[in-house]
């Protein structure tokens, strides 16, 4: 993807898990939530419609894919999903992992509270996990 450049913020803000067909997966730097971000690897799109078409359901089996990984991984009751990008314009979906009682829940996790940075070794650590059901 010669033109395709990761938005500084996500780049930022998360720890690379590797790449799909279409999009980079990233994990968010936010231990309260484990929280997949998918980023397709196209340049200026900002919206799933600006997709192709095949790219459209490529899109849609990742997320599918990566959200049943997650749920795999760490056991959690719900997958949120969404594309929101008010701040981030470059496309992305949020796959997150939310359980009765987790901070803020049942609400969004948006704008709740202060982000808890993982320590390394912990990010890792649920990387090969996600790596791991990925693969399987």
């Amino acid at each position: 993807m010669p033109d395709f450049t990761l938005d500084q913020r996500l780049q930022d803000d998360s720890f690379s898990v590797g790449p799909l067909g279409l999009c980079q997966l990233l994990l968010m730097n936010d231990k309260r939530w484990p929280w997949l971000i998918l980023v397709p690897q196209r340049a200026d799109i900002s919206e799933i419609h600006d997709l192709a078409p095949l790219d459209q359901a490529m899109l849609s089996f990742e997320t599918a894919m990566v959200a049943k990984a997650m749920k795999s991984a760490t056991g959690c009751e719900k997958i949120n999903s969404g594309a929101l990008g008010n701040i981030v314009r470059q496309l992305h979906i949020h796959i997150i992992a939310r359980n009765c009682g987790d901070a803020g829940w049942p609400g969004p996790v948006w704008g709740h509270g202060t982000r808890e940075p993982y320590e390394k070794d912990e990010a890792d650590k649920l990387i090969r996990i996600l790596r791991a059901r990925l693969a399987a």
